[in-house]
């Protein structure tokens, strides 16, 4: 394992959110010694836009890394890090953690898709986030082939929202949509869905993976 110092970590933010939102993470893992880089890709685009945007911009950065490149998603993040690391994996991809990856979409986006807003919702991205993805949209994330954990949320307060989800939910994903098969590790933390990249609990376990290849528990 190359020393922290030396490793760097791409973060992806969610949906609607900027690379700011990822901001307290950074914070948190340049204490550890890491490097870090946080883009925002915008999310009025389709999945391989995002991966126009982000693609050269990531490439250019792992170039820039004398030891791994870590990756560190929050929500839609899982998705857009699947499918950059399945079109164009960094030589030096070391560990992935995702917090609240909807990896199996998200009853939500089923709903708004229902009821015909999801496109003034969620944009071109709503075809990846629902829970009846299309074969070409799975295809486009790839197969799990590196060290990836997922760090899974149980709290909501959102009840309106709570509704629409099987239980345990973090009032946007499911436990069981963060789930995905090829996965070295997976744990659940009590805190809510927008709170995942900012709450000590899911941080400490961002840390723990990054450092150990596991969670703490």
């Amino acid at each position: 394992m190359v020393s922290p110092s030396a490793d760097a970590v791409l973060l992806l933010h969610g949906h609607g959110r900027t690379g700011m939102s990822m901001g307290f993470l950074g914070t948190a893992l340049r204490a550890q010694g890491y490097r870090t880089f946080a883009p925002s890709y915008g999310f009025r685009r389709s999945l391989p836009r995002i991966l126009d945007v982000l693609g050269p911009q990531v490439e250019a950065f792992a170039r820039a890394v004398p030891g791994q490149m870590h990756i560190v998603t929050h929500s839609l993040g899982g998705l857009v890090s699947r499918a950059l690391i399945h079109a164009h994996r960094p030589p030096n991809l070391g560990r992935v953690v995702m917090l609240a990856p909807p990896n199996c979409g998200s009853e939500l986006a089923d709903l708004l898709t229902d009821l015909k807003l999801s496109g003034a919702v969620l944009g071109p991205i709503s075809s990846h986030l629902c829970t009846r993805r299309l074969q070409r949209d799975e295809e486009l994330l790839g197969k799990v082939d590196y060290p990836l954990g997922i760090i899974a949320g149980t709290r909501s307060f959102t009840p309106i929202t709570d509704r629409f989800l099987p239980k345990p939910n973090d009032g946007t994903v499911s436990v069981a949509s963060t789930i995905l098969p090829g996965m070295a590790d997976h744990i659940s933390v009590p805190v809510p869905h927008t709170m995942m990249p900012v709450h000590p609990q899911s941080i400490a376990q961002v840390e723990a993976f990054l450092r150990d290849g596991r969670f703490d528990r």
